[in-house]
């Protein structure tokens, strides 16, 4: 309750000020070109990432688990993995489009491939980077391999995973606005941003960009308070 009342203004002050803006474009009818409401950028460019990026990391992270378990599927997995983060997402773009449309799916296909090797490398590092002592301290109490994955190698990776998922809050909102750029709904800000710059209307364009940055910084900052909620050891230690 006390760490919840620490965050409670700067959440309350978060909200005021969505509200706030949804309330000015509103009142005043601006248009999308000149001003865009939270809700119409949260049902088009924010929802695919938000959904891209779930889907990326809850791969990653499963793929972890798997792999960690399976050095077989550990050697199968990886190599594909390296080569998905290694495909340039403006080449790769086009192709999403051509295999899932023009719509939000392949938007979402292209965040979850760029979310979901980081997230799998970090994961995986955590959860086979626990220490010979530990392990064998864990199987001198006959614990089972679950109790040691509960126990042990879980906590143990859960700084790793969420340093990577807290970096792909990045990637998520920029694979979701890039993605755009090659064909998407008319109030997404990619296409948005695309169509403002290629008429030289720049401030437009910036406009855009600011409230793409803004997303970004709500969506890094929801990660890092969850972070700080699961993690409460680290906090009180200064390290998060």
């Amino acid at each position: 309750m006390r760490r919840l009342r620490d965050y409670a203004p700067a959440a309350l002050v978060l909200a005021a000020g969505i509200a706030l803006w949804e309330a000015v474009v509103f009142a005043f009818a601006i248009e999308f070109y000149l001003l865009p409401a939270p809700h119409v950028i949260v049902q088009s460019t924010f929802t695919e990432a938000v959904i891209g990026y779930a889907l990326g990391c809850g791969g990653g992270i499963a793929a972890a688990m798997l792999a960690s378990r399976s050095p077989t599927f550990a050697d199968l997995v990886l190599p594909y993995a390296v080569a998905s983060a290694s495909v340039p997402i403006i080449a790769l773009a086009p192709l999403a489009i051509v295999w899932f449309g023009v719509a939000q799916g392949s938007k979402i296909a292209i965040v979850t491939l760029m979310t979901f090797f980081p997230t799998f490398i970090s994961a995986l590092r955590g959860l086979l980077g626990v220490t010979p002592a530990a392990l064998e301290l864990m199987r001198s109490y006959a614990a089972t391999e679950w109790q040691i994955f509960v126990k042990l190698r879980l906590p143990h990776s859960l700084p790793l995973v969420f340093t990577a998922l807290r970096g792909c809050t990045t990637l998520a909102m920029i694979g979701a606005v890039v993605s755009e750029f090659f064909g998407g709904p008319m109030k997404s800000l990619g296409v948005y941003i695309k169509s403002t710059a290629s008429l030289f209307q720049t401030r437009q364009a910036w406009s855009a960009i600011l409230v793409t940055c803004a997303l970004g910084l709500i969506f890094y900052f929801a990660v890092a308070l969850a972070e700080r909620l699961v993690m409460p050891w680290r906090v009180e230690r200064g390290l998060i």
